[in-house]
């Protein structure tokens, strides 16, 4: 498996647009605001930046600068049709002078909806969904906390691929609140053992019985993401599973590489998000790929390596930048995670890298 590196970074923006394309009557073609966050992910090549590990910054900046031409505007007046899915259109065209690579862009409108577009170019439209449940899991070991009947306030993405639809809105997000709807209903204030198809209800299995369930609704459906807590949760795209743990870290840290007189070679810190992904075929009896409290656990001398300790002082740590650090934690945690393929590392909210030696799957929400 080749290891790759991708950088990311996020800025928000502050806009107002009005939709025209949308049915007469319908709210967002009134004039309306959002506090936008756009997102981008690239593969750089190396000397891109001033310095090695400069990369997180230089890309915020170009992000930054492009995207300050639609803070606090109207943004039909750079865009005739400010769909989220457009917007995220309009960055990829300015970046692409200037930054190489590019494999993700994103438009979050809101904290529950938005478009990614993926390295084809393709749009993937989500949107959120919470619920309320209980459950139990009834193959685990005797004592195992997750074999008492307890309860989430579950999040589920749905992620449909615009692109293979018809129309400029073929998939809007009331076209999928229209087909979550009877989902919510049943899901929403249950017990999950109770309902057919669901009676070892773990987040894998959750995420594949919507997937039998919707996809023949939404034939353009492209991913499910079901997160069972703010800080765990798995994808499933009709064949694959995946699930990630999260995590923070409040580490300290200089960049070696920095330049003389560069704020960052200074010591400074951050509250990193951290991010395992794991890919592993599903277990047919415990209906889950990997436990997530088995990683937690596996992981947690990893974790108490990193968390308040100065990450500069690590012997074999290259540098301090995200990239550097990332590779360094999917290296050492692998002998302990052989499923581990995937460890995102952000310094700030959506700016920093991923190293991964797989597929990325969906981008979830930063």
């Amino acid at each position: 498996m080749e290891l790759r590196t991708l950088h990311c970074a996020a800025a928000g923006f502050e806009a107002a647009r009005h939709v025209d394309l949308l049915p007469a009557g319908h709210r967002s073609r009134r004039l309306h605001g959002h506090s936008f966050l756009a997102s981008v992910r690239c593969a750089l090549p190396a000397g891109w930046a001033a310095f090695a590990g400069g990369e997180v910054e230089r890309l915020r900046a170009e992000l930054q600068s492009h995207i300050s031409r639609l803070d606090y505007r109207l943004l039909n007046e750079q865009v005739s049709q400010p769909t989220d899915e457009n917007l995220a259109r309009w960055v990829r065209r300015q970046l692409q002078a200037s930054v190489p690579g590019l494999e993700q862009v994103g438009i979050q409108s809101t904290a529950h909806e938005g478009v990614d577009l993926d390295g084809l170019g393709h749009a993937h439209v989500w949107r959120r969904y919470l619920f309320q449940s209980a459950h139990r899991l009834p193959n685990v070991p005797a004592g195992h906390k997750c074999g008492r009947m307890h309860g989430h306030g579950f999040e589920v993405i749905l992620h449909a691929n615009q692109d293979l639809g018809e129309g400029d809105l073929s998939i809007d997000f009331d076209h999928l609140d229209h087909i979550w709807a009877p989902f919510q209903a049943q899901l929403d204030h249950a017990c999950l053992n109770d309902l057919p198809g669901l009676h070892n209800p773990t987040s894998e299995m959750l995420s594949s019985w919507l997937w039998a369930r919707i996809k023949p609704q939404l034939p353009e459906l492209s991913w499910i993401t079901v997160y069972e807590t703010g800080s765990c949760g798995a994808n499933f795209d009709g064949q694959r599973y995946r699930i990630w743990k999260e995590m923070t870290l409040d580490s300290a840290l200089q960049l070696r590489q920095a330049p003389e007189g560069s704020p960052l070679r200074r010591i400074h810190g951050h509250t990193y998000t951290l991010r395992l992904h794991l890919s592993a075929p599903l277990d047919e009896v415990m209906g889950w790929t990997v436990d997530f409290g088995d990683v937690k656990t596996l992981f947690d001398p990893l974790f108490k390596a990193l968390d308040h300790r100065p990450l500069h002082e690590i012997a074999d740590l290259p540098d301090c930048d995200t990239a550097s650090l990332a590779h360094w934690i999917l290296r050492k945690a692998r002998p302990d995670l052989p499923p581990l393929d995937r460890v995102d590392l952000y310094e700030t909210r959506g700016c920093g890298a991923i190293a991964l030696l797989s597929e990325q799957g969906p981008a979830l929400p930063v």
